[in-house]
């Protein structure tokens, strides 16, 4: 079986497509726009292309946590220097910088490569329901 190789026009033509984030779960919402932009939903996928659509995820700070995530889960970074490990309660994250909380979770469900750091330059995320990209026309994505 031979591998399949996407043509030049399927890779140029890209979507966007718009997520509504209020109310429903934080990873639920950051898997389902990893997957698209990936591509994986697409039927020219190969996961050696870089296939996928862009992604507007709305309204970060109507998300919610299961369960007691927003009390136990936390954010942990290293900053390259000696004593430099950082913690954020994703209690204070969801409510200072909910738009962060996405991004966070959308960049860990992409691979750590060149594929999956292009795929994250097409992630729009927002804390409320206001963004710039009514001209590209974005088509409303159903959970």
């Amino acid at each position: 079986m031979s591998t399949y190789m996407p043509k030049a026009d399927d890779l140029k033509n890209r979507n966007w497509y718009i997520i509504d984030a209020a109310g429903k779960p934080l990873g639920r919402v950051a898997a389902q726009a990893a997957h698209i932009l990936r591509g994986k939903h697409k039927p020219t996928f190969a996961p050696h292309a870089d296939c996928g659509d862009h992604v507007i995820i709305i309204n970060c700070a109507q998300a919610v946590l299961t369960g007691k995530k927003l009390e136990q889960k936390s954010y942990i970074w290293h900053t390259g220097w000696i004593g430099g490990l950082k913690e954020i309660k994703y209690k204070d994250l969801m409510a200072n910088n909910a738009d962060k909380a996405m991004m966070y979770a959308v960049n860990g469900m992409l691979p750590n490569n060149t594929l999956g750091r292009k795929a994250l330059t097409r992630l729009r995320v927002y804390k409320d329901a206001n963004h710039n990209q009514a001209a590209q026309k974005p088509v409303a994505y159903e959970l």
